[in-house]
């Protein structure tokens, strides 16, 4: 899997990383700095107070959309996934006529937004009264009392977001939107184990499927290979049910522990991951996977200096490894994100 597992692992592009070279990019210069991605956070927790302050006046432009269709790949997929591209291009009109066939809450939300600023913020306040733990929902019900100027209300809307969607992509990034200072998203595993050949050929809900299938009765690997595909798509929960089974199973592999570790972490308690991650530095002193990941958490909380450290101590310890190479692009990236 290691550095190519986007390649390798076909999830789309909606759910999954982005290309090894541009997620290092993102990561690398949202933590110097803020993620672009959750800009909307920062300017909400900036206001007067830190919570949100005063209503505001509405805010230019379309509202940004954020549905989660998963793995799905069925026709109702791929025509959402149109009209959503076509939203955020600023096509709202004929997004609006693609959502417009379809009544699910992917295509209801999306109607929504297309018809900004037209009733669109009572539409979904009513699908959100409807569907009250709904995360999705949530989410989006936020991203519009934002744009509408209610800014103390849309950080209401994320909160109940981020508690009742913890295991999905929308509670992910209402989270991001609660915790500005921190880059989007996750730490992320990195592994040099790679699912089966057999598997990649799959379509990309079928290839979940034999995962979770060869997870449930296979090695250590399987396990692990399975956390890192439910953590690509904005399941932290049950990858950390994976990372912590592949670990147990494999108590002297570096690689499954430090799933286990990294796994742990949330930005309401980072600790959680480095009281586990340090530790492994001592058991396993010349592994770039401790290392690379080490320097990754690092990353994450902004402290550069100890990150590059860390990524230094990766490449040394396994320069042509997967993960001394990936921790050499990190390097890189911090280099040109400094020079800028």
């Amino acid at each position: 899997m290691g550095c190519n597992y986007r390649g390798r692992l076909h999830i789309p592009a909606t759910v999954a990383p982005v290309s090894p070279r541009t997620r290092v990019t993102v990561v690398v210069v949202a933590a110097a700095v803020v993620a672009a991605g959750a800009a909307i956070g920062i300017s909400v927790l900036q206001s007067p107070g830190g919570k949100g302050g005063a209503a505001t006046t509405p805010r230019e432009g379309l509202p940004p959309l954020a549905l989660d269709l998963g793995v799905r790949s069925d026709a109702e997929a791929v025509a959402l996934r149109r009209a959503s591209r076509l939203y955020t291009g600023g096509k709202a009109a004929e997004a609006a006529r693609i959502f417009a066939r379809y009544g699910s809450l992917e295509g209801r939300i999306g109607a929504a937004f297309a018809a900004w600023p037209n009733g669109s913020l009572d539409r979904v306040e009513l699908l959100a009264a409807a569907h009250p733990r709904n995360a999705e929902v949530l989410l989006n019900l936020g991203l519009l009392r934002f744009w509408a100027g209610r800014d103390a209300e849309a950080l209401a809307a994320w909160r109940l977001a981020a508690a009742a969607g913890p295991d999905n992509a929308s509670g992910v990034r209402a989270n991001d939107l609660l915790h500005p200072s921190f880059p989007r998203g996750l730490p992320y595993v990195v592994s040099s184990y790679s699912p089966p050949a057999a598997v990649t050929r799959m379509a990309p809900s079928q290839q979940l499927v034999a995962l979770a299938h060869r997870a449930a009765a296979g090695t250590y690997k399987d396990k692990l290979i399975y956390g890192i595909a439910l953590q690509r798509l904005g399941h932290p929960l049950s990858a950390e049910r994976q990372f912590a089974a592949a670990a147990a199973l494999a108590p002297n592999d570096p690689q499954a522990q430090v799933a286990a570790a990294v796994g742990r972490f949330t930005k309401a308690k980072p600790s959680l991951a480095f009281s586990k991650l340090g530790p492994l530095t001592q058991r396993f002193p010349r592994s770039p996977a401790v290392r690379f990941h080490l320097g990754l958490l690092l990353l994450w909380l902004g402290q550069l200096d100890q990150a590059r450290k860390q990524l230094r101590l990766a490449v040394a310890d396994g320069p042509q490894t997967p993960l001394g190479k990936e921790a050499e692009r990190f390097l890189e990236s911090l280099k040109a994100a400094k020079s800028r």
